[in-house]
């Protein structure tokens, strides 16, 4: 059995998986709130114990963040996780840490077809290089890499580059965010849950847009960036709907520059749950016409394929078959093999 882990500042996402002919077979999952954990060690033996302590052959965990020398220092947590230190409180010889986007990219592989929405279908018979992009909490982004053989993950932080505004409006909002954080504005700061948040500040506070009262209480009350999407998408507020427009156009920029800088002609894949929650507004055009509006170049772009995962599982999934690959070339043996039986 795989244990898998996606890891990130406020939930760990746990899942057990196994094999059935080849094919990842999901078993349990469960989130735990991080904040109230001591470390990673200890949500990990809470999970195992309540799923009857099973025989676990290897484990990966995706995590937010650059992983050094099987170590690394979380951001918005208090916790440092060393592969060699977690293997042995765990008692997991094959035992893994990888970037969550990189987790994100292996699990791309082994999604079916209902999992993946297809925004624009380009030219799907190109093989070559992709990109992920996944708006979320942050702005995760990872390059696929073709050896000519397979798409191999390769993490990036490259959703803190620079912002790049492209008209006036954004040349505001790039403004206002650079007086909000005091100096450097990246695309994090812009598409991303936070990112979405910002762009609404900026519509009513700088550009006096109006906030009704119920508007104000509902984004007190709920999760403000559902709020956002719901109203956005269905035009029932001018403040939401425009919050939501500059991100998505924003979204498609940032994820058309991704794209000319790996030469994604095997595709472009949006991670993240952001994407699946406002699906009809990534569909009406917005994000398309900006991702494609590369100037000279906006023809590569069109014949590229663009889709959005829409398993919420996916990184979960890819760590399960990193964790299993790697366990195999480590130990000789593949248990998604010998899953695999021959009449």
């Amino acid at each position: 059995m795989i244990l898998a882990g996606d890891v990130g500042g406020t939930k760990v996402h746990l899942a057990l998986y196994g094999f059935e002919q080849g094919e990842l077979t999901h078993i349990r999952d469960e989130k735990f709130p991080a904040q109230e954990y001591n470390g990673l060690d200890v949500v990990a033996k809470k999970f195992l114990a309540e799923s009857g302590n099973p025989e676990v052959t290897a484990a990966c965990f995706g995590v937010p963040g650059p992983v050094r020398h099987g170590r690394l220092k979380l951001t918005n947590l208090p916790w440092v996780l060393d592969c060699a230190e977690l293997s042995q409180e765990l008692e997991i010889q094959h035992l893994f840490l990888i970037n969550d986007l990189e987790a994100n990219g292996y699990g791309i592989a082994e999604l079916h077809a209902d999992q993946i929405h297809v925004l624009s279908e380009g030219d799907s018979s190109a093989v070559g290089n992709r990109g992920l992009v996944s708006a979320g909490t942050g702005l995760g982004q990872a390059i696929l890499v073709w050896n000519g053989k397979m798409h191999v993950p390769m993490a990036s932080e490259g959703g803190h580059c620079d912002f790049a505004p492209r008209n006036e409006i954004e040349i505001e909002l790039f403004r206002y965010l650079q007086r909000q954080m005091k100096g450097r504005v990246s695309f994090e700061r812009v598409v991303s849950g936070i990112g979405l948040k910002n762009v609404y500040s900026f519509l009513r506070d700088d550009k006096g847009m109006d906030e009704p009262a119920w508007l104000k209480e509902r984004m007190q009350k709920e999760d403000p960036n559902a709020v956002i999407g719901e109203l956005g998408e269905d035009g029932s507020n001018e403040l939401c709907a425009k919050s939501l427009d500059i991100f998505v156009s924003s979204y498609g920029a940032e994820a058309g520059n991704l794209a000319l800088k790996v030469l994604s002609v095997g595709g472009l894949y949006l991670g993240g749950g952001i994407a699946p929650k406002i699906l009809n507004k990534m569909k009406d055009g917005t994000f398309m016409k900006a991702f494609t509006d590369k100037g000279r170049l906006s023809d590569l772009l069109v014949h590229m394929p663009v889709r959005i995962i829409l398993e919420s599982r996916a990184a979960l999934m890819g760590a399960a078959a990193y964790a299993e690959a790697r366990a195999a070339e480590l130990s000789g043996r593949s248990v998604r093999a010998a899953s695999v039986q021959f009449s």
